[in-house]
C-alpha cells in the first residue's frame, strides 16, 4: 500500500488554545518555519550534486515538497497565534539575507556519501527537535503539528540513510571520515541559517548579528530537550557513522552529549540574564 502523506487539512486547527502558547516557542517556531519553507533551494542543490541519479533526485523532490508543507504548517500556527504575522513577507526577508550556492554541482562535503551523511545529521537534528517541542508544549495544535513533522523527519532520515548505504557499496567512506562529516555538520547548527531565520522572523528593525541571534535561538531551543531525546539523537548519529549503539562508547557519548547541551543552555541563559 502506497504511503499517503498528511495534508494541512488533517491538522486540528479547531483545537488551538491561546492561553497555552509559550512565547519562547512561538519565536523559534517562526524561525523553523523559514528554514523548512526554504527546502526548494536544497532540492536544487541536491539534484545538482546527484545529477544523473534519477532515483535519488525523485526522492529529493518529494522530500522537498514535504519540507515546504512543514513550513506552511508552522507558519500557519504562528499566524494563528499572531494574525499580524505575515509569513510570506518574513520569508522574503529571510531569502534576501540567506542564500545557498545553487550553481555548484559538487557537494560541499567533498563526495556524495559524505553529503548523505550530512543530510542524515540534519534529519537527526530536526526529528529530535520537533519531538522535544511536541513533548514539551501544552498547546494542542502545536503538539499535533510537531508530532507529524517529527514522524516525517524520522522517515526522511531513513530515506537518506538508505541512499547512503547504496552509495557506500561502491564509494567507500570509512567510519572516521563519516564521524568527521557528522561532527562538522552538527557544529553548523551555529552557522547563519538558523540565526538569520530567527532574526528575519522575529526582529522588526536593527542590524543582524549572528552571535546575538544564534544565542537567542539556541537558548530557547535547548531548553526543551530532555535526556531521552539526546539518547535517540546519539543512536541515530552512531548508525549513520557505522558505529554500534548500546556499547560503552555509545553510553559515554550520550551522557557527554546531554551534559554538553545542559552546559550550553546554562551558559546561554547567563548571557541572556
Amino acid at each position: 500500500m502506497a504511503y499517503k502523506h498528511w495534508t494541512l487539512d488533517d491538522l486540528p486547527w479547531d483545537r488551538f488554545e491561546r492561553d497555552k502558547v509559550d512565547p519562547d516557542q512561538e519565536k523559534i517556531i517562526r524561525a523553523a518555519a523559514m528554514v523548512e519553507y526554504n527546502a526548494p533551494d536544497y532540492v536544487t542543490y541536491l539534484c545538482n550534486v546527484f545529477g544523473e541519479d534519477s532515483e535519488f533526485c525523485e526522492a529529493a523532490v518529494q522530500w522537498g515538497q514535504e519540507e515546504v508543507q512543514h513550513g506552511q504548517a508552522l507558519g500557519g500556527w504562528a499566524a494563528v497565534v499572531d494574525p499580524e504575522f505575515d509569513f510570506e513577507q518574513r520569508f522574503r526577508r529571510f531569502r534576501e539575507g540567506y542564500k545557498l550556492d545553487l550553481e555548484t554541482d559538487t557537494s560541499i562535503r567533498g563526495t556524495r556519501p559524505a553529503e548523505l551523511v550530512a543530510r542524515c545529521m540534519v534529519e537527526v537534528g530536526t526529528s529530535s527537535y520537533y519531538t522535544a517541542l511536541g513533548d514539551s508544549t501544552e498547546e494542542p495544535l502545536l503538539r499535533a503539528i510537531c508530532r507529524k513533522i517529527a514522524s516525517d523527519e524520522l522517515r526522511h532520515y531513513k530515506l537518506f540513510y538508505d541512499h547512503l548505504k547504496r552509495y557506500l557499496s561502491t564509494d567507500r567512506l570509512n567510519r572516521l571520515q563519516r564521524i568527521r562529516v557528522a561532527l562538522r555538520r552538527i557544529a553548523e547548527t551555529e552557522d547563519d541559517e538558523l540565526s538569520y531565520a530567527y532574526y528575519a522572523a522575529n526582529v522588526d528593525e536593527g542590524p543582524y548579528d549572528r552571535d546575538t541571534f544564534n544565542n537567542q535561538y539556541m537558548r530557547r531551543a535547548y531548553s526543551y530537550y530532555r535526556s531521552n531525546h539526546i539518547d535517540r539523537v546519539t543512536a541515530m548519529v552512531f548508525k549513520a557513522c557505522g558505529l554500534k549503539p548500546h556499547t560503552t562508547l555509545f553510553n559515554a557519548t550520550r551522557v557527554g552529549a546531554w551534559w554538553l547541551m545542559q552546559r550550553k543552555q546554562k551558559r546561554l541563559s547567563r548571557i541572556a540574564a
